[in-house]
C-alpha cells in the first residue's frame, strides 16, 4: 500500500498570514487537528491544534496578541512525504519523529497530508479486519519455506486468505497472522496443530475433565 492510496487530497492548509483564531475556526468547522502553512504554493510549516491551545491559554497570558499569524507559531520545515512512497516508511518517520501528520507534496507542492488516524485506517485494510474473517497466528522456524508450507495446507481447504502478515518473534522463529475467509477457524487450527504447526490463535480448547 502507498500513501497515495491512503493521503487526503486536497489537504486543507492556510496561508502564512492566516490569524490563529482562523486557523483554529477552520479546524473546528472541518474536523482536523493538523493544518499545512503555504507562502503562495509552496509549503513552509505545519500549525497544529495543540500550537493553537498553547499560544491561546487561559491558563497564562498569552504572549501574542489578537490577530497574531500562525507563521510565530508554526513548526517550520515539516518533515514531508512523497505519494509514491510506501506506508510504512510513512508510520516509521511519524514514530521515529514523534509526529501527528506528515504533509505530502510534490516537489514543493503541496497535494495531500495523512495523520494518523489514516495509518490506522490503512492497518485495518492491511489486515483485513474491514470484511469479515477469522484470525489465525501462528509461529514458524524462521526459515526458508515455511511460511509456502503453511499456505499450501491453507490452500487445500478452500479457503480465502485475505491477508498475511509476519513478524519477528524469536531468534529462530516469526509470527504470522492471517486473515481467513471464514469465521470458524478452530477446526482448522485443530488441523494445523495436527499438521505440525504451531497454533497460537485461536488458542486450543482444554479438556474437559
Amino acid at each position: 500500500m502507498l500513501i497515495r492510496d491512503i493521503m487526503r487530497s486536497p489537504a486543507v492548509a492556510i496561508s502564512l498570514e492566516t490569524t490563529l483564531q482562523d486557523a483554529y475556526r477552520t479546524m473546528r468547522e472541518k474536523g482536523i487537528r493538523h493544518l499545512p502553512v503555504l507562502d503562495g504554493d509552496a509549503l513552509v510549516g505545519v500549525v497544529t491544534d495543540r500550537d493553537l491551545r498553547l499560544a491561546t491559554s487561559w491558563l497564562a497570558p498569552s504572549p501574542f496578541p489578537p490577530g497574531s499569524a500562525v507563521s510565530m507559531v508554526m513548526s517550520r520545515a515539516p518533515l514531508t512525504a512523497d505519494a509514491s512512497d510506501p506506508v510504512e516508511d510513512a508510520a516509521r518517520t511519524m514514530r521515529e519523529h514523534k509526529i501527528g501528520c506528515l504533509p505530502i507534496v510534490d516537489g514543493v507542492r503541496l497535494i495531500g497530508i495523512i495523520t494518523g488516524l489514516d495509518l490506522l485506517d490503512a492497518l485495518v485494510r492491511l489486515t483485513g479486519v474491514d470484511k469479515p474473517s477469522g484470525r489465525l497466528e501462528v509461529r514458524l522456524p524462521d526459515h526458508p519455506g515455511e511460511l509456502a508450507r503453511l499456505t499450501a495446507s491453507l490452500s487445500t481447504r478452500d479457503l480465502n486468505v485475505r491477508s498475511i502478515l509476519t513478524y519477528p518473534d524469536r531468534p529462530d522463529s516469526v509470527r504470522t497472522v492471517l486473515r481467513i475467509g471464514s469465521m470458524e477457524v478452530r477446526l482448522l487450527a485443530q488441523d494445523l496443530r495436527h499438521a505440525g504447526f504451531d497454533v497460537l490463535w485461536p488458542p486450543e480448547k482444554p479438556c474437559p475433565r
